[in-house]
C-alpha cells in the first residue's frame, strides 16, 4: 500500500475481509503470528501506518470481529503495542465492544494473566476508554460480589475475575476512585460477606485478597482492612497485580528520551528511603556510652548450672485426671498440663477403669478448654477422645452423636464430634495399626478432614488401594512385612457410628440449621459418612447403611454448595467400593441406574472441576462392576 505512486487512494476491505475469514477458520494463530509482529515495527513510528491498522480491523465485518480482536489481543506484547494496532476501536465498534469488555471477562477465563493485563492496560490508555475501563470495574464487581457466582461459577473463573478486578484497580487514578468510592465501598462489604461463606479455603482467601486490596485504594484515612491466611504462591501473584509493570505504563508516543528521563525522575526516591535511617541514630558521647556499659559490672552472676527444673508427678488413675480437669484453682495449671498429656496412655493401658467412666470422660474431653499455653493441646485432647471412644465405642458413640444434634455447641464442637468418630472408625476398622504406629503420619483418615483444593485427592487414593489389593502382581518381591491379622472390631459397632449421625440432618435447631447456613459442617458430615461407609466394607450393616447414604445423597444431590456435592458424591464411591454387587443389583436397582442418570449430569453440566472428575469415576465403577457381574453370571 505505501508503494502505491502519485498519492491515490485505495481500500483495504478485501484484505479485511481475507483476515477475518482466515481467523474465523481456525488460522487465527498462523496470520496474526506474521501479521502482528509486522505491524508492530511499523507502527512504532508512522502514524500513517497507525490510521492503516485501524481501517483495516475496523473493516473486518461483524461476524468475524470477534476472532480477529481475539488473535490481536493475544498476539499483542503489551497494551501500548495493542493501543497502536486497535487505536479506539473498542469505542467504535459494539461487536469488538462486547468482546473485549464483556465475553472475554466474563464469559470466559482461559486466558492468561498477561493477556488480562494487555486487555484493560489498553482500556486505561486513553481518556475515551478509560469511561469503559470503569464500567468494567463495576461488572467485575457484581460478579465478585454475588452470592449465587460464588456458589455456581468453577473456582478458576473466580480466580480469572479476581486477577481482573486487581488489574482494573492498579489503573485507577484518584480522581475516579474519589467518584466510585461508595460503589467500591458496597461491592467490598457484599463480596467479602459472600466469599467468607463460603466451604472451600482457596474462595476464601480469594475474597480476602481481594477485599485488602480494594481497602487499600478506597482507605484514605485509618487503617486498612487485614485478614490472616497463609500465602502461597497464587496470593503473591495476585498481590503483584495492583502495581502497574512498566510496560502497560509507557505513553506509546513517547520519545525514547524522554522516556529515560520519566524513569530517571522516579528513582531518585528509593535512596532516599534508604538514607533516613543512617541519619536518624543519635549520637551519645564516649563518656556517657562507657558509663552505662559499666553499670553492671559490679553484679556477680548468680550461679544456676546445677538447678533443675521441679517436674510434677503425672497422674497415675484415670480418675485423678478426671479430678484435675475438672478443678478450677489456678494453682493446679502444672497438674493440669501433666493430666492432658497423660491421659491418653491411662486410657490405653486400663480398658477396665475407661469403661466405668468413659462417657463422662467424653464429656470432660469434648467441653475440655486450654487454660494455658500447652504445646500440641488440640491434637492432645484428640487422642485421648480417640482413646476414650476405641475402648468403649458403643456408650461412646451414643453420646457423641446424640450431641452432635445438640442445643448450645459451637461448629468448631461439632466437627470436633465428626473428627474423632473418622479417627476412631479408622482405628477399630484397621487393627493392625494398633500400638505405636496407630498415630503416625502416614495413618491419616481417607476423609479430607479440611476442605481443599482438591477434595478429589483422598478418594482416588481408596481407589487404587482398593484396585492394587485386587490386583495379582508377579516378580514384584515382599514389598512389606505381613503382620498379624485380628478381627475388624469395627463390625460390631458401625451402625451406632453411621445411624444416629444420618437421622437428623434435616431438622434445624435454633442455633445449628445443616440445610440453611451451616453448609461447612454438612460438608464435614457428608465427608465422615462417606468414610465410615467405607470402614464398614465386609461388615454386618453395609447393605443397610449402603441403602440409607444412598437416600441420604438423593435428598441433597442439588446442593449448591461444591464442598457437600464432593462429599456425596465421595458416598458414591465408598457405597460402590463396600457394599457387595449382589446385594446392591438386588436391593437397589432402581436407586442405582437414577444415582447413574444423575452423575451422567453431574459430569457435563456440574461447573466445579472436582465434581466432575468425581463423578466420572463412579462412572467407572459402576461399569466395572457391571462386567464383573456379566463375568460372573456367564
Amino acid at each position: 500500500m505505501s508503494l502505491i505512486p502519485g498519492g491515490l487512494d485505495c481500500s483495504i476491505s478485501f484484505v479485511s475481509y481475507v483476515l477475518g475469514k482466515v481467523c474465523v477458520h481456525g488460522r487465527q494463530k498462523e496470520i496474526l503470528g506474521v501479521l502482528v509482529p509486522y505491524l508492530t515495527d511499523l507502527t512504532k513510528s508512522d502514524c500513517i501506518w497507525q490510521r492503516i491498522c485501524w481501517r483495516l480491523v475496523e473493516c473486518v465485518p461483524d461476524r468475524w470481529m470477534e476472532a480477529v480482536v481475539l488473535g490481536f489481543v493475544q498476539g499483542a506484547p503489551g497494551a501500548d503495542v495493542l493501543s497502536r494496532l486497535l487505536g479506539n476501536l473498542v469505542v467504535k465498534n459494539k461487536k469488538a465492544q462486547f468482546v473485549m469488555t464483556q465475553k472475554m471477562l466474563l464469559l470466559q477465563y482461559g486466558h492468561t494473566t498477561a493477556v488480562l493485563q494487555t486487555l484493560l492496560g489498553y482500556l486505561s490508555l486513553d481518556r475515551v476508554r478509560r469511561t469503559l475501563l470503569l464500567r468494567v470495574l463495576q461488572e467485575l464487581l457484581e460478579t465478585w460480589s454475588s452470592s449465587s457466582a460464588v456458589k455456581h461459577s468453577p473456582a478458576e473463573q473466580q480466580l480469572y475475575i479476581s486477577k481482573a478486578i486487581l488489574i482494573c484497580l492498579s489503573h485507577l487514578k484518584e480522581p475516579e476512585i474519589e467518584s466510585c468510592r461508595q460503589e467500591l465501598l458496597t461491592s467490598l462489604m457484599e463480596g467479602v460477606k459472600c466469599h467468607l461463606d463460603s466451604s472451600l479455603p482457596q474462595l476464601r482467601r480469594l475474597g480476602m485478597v481481594v477485599a485488602e486490596s480494594i481497602s487499600l485504594k478506597i482507605t484514605t484515612e485509618g487503617p486498612v482492612l487485614k485478614f490472616e491466611y497463609e500465602e502461597d504462591n497464587e496470593t503473591r501473584e495476585l498481590k503483584s497485580l495492583l502495581v502497574q509493570t512498566p510496560s502497560s505504563c509507557v505513553v506509546p508516543s513517547l520519545p525514547d528520551d524522554d522516556r529515560s528521563e520519566k524513569a530517571g525522575a522516579a528513582l531518585p526516591l528509593v535512596p532516599e528511603s534508604n538514607e533516613k535511617p543512617h541519619t536518624a541514630a543519635p549520637v551519645m558521647p564516649d563518656e556517657e556510652l562507657d558509663a552505662e556499659l559499666d553499670s553492671d559490672d559490679d553484679l556477680t552472676p548468680y550461679d544456676m548450672s546445677e538447678d533443675k527444673e521441679l517436674k510434677v508427678k503425672a497422674p497415675v488413675y484415670i480418675r485423678d485426671c478426671i479430678e484435675v480437669l475438672t478443678g478450677s484453682r489456678s494453682e493446679d495449671m502444672d497438674k493440669w498440663e501433666a493430666a492432658v498429656k497423660a491421659l491418653e496412655s491411662l486410657v490405653r493401658k486400663n480398658p477396665a477403669a475407661t469403661r466405668e467412666v468413659s462417657v463422662e470422660l467424653a464429656k470432660i474431653l469434648l467441653h475440655l478448654e486450654e487454660k494455658t499455653c500447652i504445646e500440641g493441646f488440640v491434637e492432645l485432647r484428640q487422642r485421648a477422645q480417640v482413646a476414650v471412644l476405641t475402648t468403649d465405642p458403643i456408650p461412646v458413640a451414643k453420646y457423641l452423636t446424640s450431641q452432635f444434634y445438640s442445643l448450645n455447641y459451637s461448629l468448631r464442637q461439632r466437627m470436633d464430634i465428626l473428627d474423632v468418630l473418622v479417627l476412631a472408625a479408622q482405628e477399630l476398622s484397621c487393627p493392625k495399626f494398633h500400638g505405636k504406629t496407630k498415630h503416625s503420619g502416614a495413618q491419616k483418615p481417607c476423609i479430607q478432614l479440611l476442605p481443599g483444593s482438591d477434595s478429589s485427592k483422598d478418594w482416588r487414593r481408596i481407589v487404587d488401594e482398593r484396585i492394587k489389593s485386587k490386583t495379582r502382581r508377579f516378580d514384584m518381591g515382599q514389598s512389606h512385612v505381613e503382620l498379624a491379622s485380628r478381627p475388624n472390631e469395627f463390625n460390631s459397632v458401625a451402625g451406632h457410628f453411621f445411624f444416629p449421625l444420618i437421622q437428623h440432618f434435616d431438622r434445624p435447631l435454633t442455633t445449628f440449621d445443616l440445610l440453611g447456613e451451616d453448609h461447612l459442617v454438612l460438608g464435614r458430615l457428608v465427608h465422615t459418612l462417606a468414610i465410615l461407609m467405607y470402614l464398614a466394607v465386609n461388615t454386618v450393616a453395609v447393605t443397610a447403611m449402603g441403602k440409607a447414604l444412598l437416600e441420604f445423597v438423593w435428598a441433597l444431590r442439588f446442593h449448591t454448595d461444591s464442598y457437600v456435592r464432593q462429599g456425596l458424591l465421595s458416598c458414591i464411591s465408598s457405597l460402590l467400593l463396600s457394599v457387595p454387587a449382589e446385594r446392591i443389583l438386588a436391593d437397589m436397582t432402581e436407586e442405582l441406574l437414577e444415582t447413574q442418570s444423575w452423575l451422567g449430569d453431574v459430569m457435563e453440566k456440574d461447573p466445579d472441576g472436582d465434581c466432575r472428575r468425581l463423578a466420572l469415576q463412579n462412572l467407572l465403577l459402576m461399569e466395572n462392576l457391571k462386567k464383573k457381574l456379566e463375568a460372573v453370571h456367564s
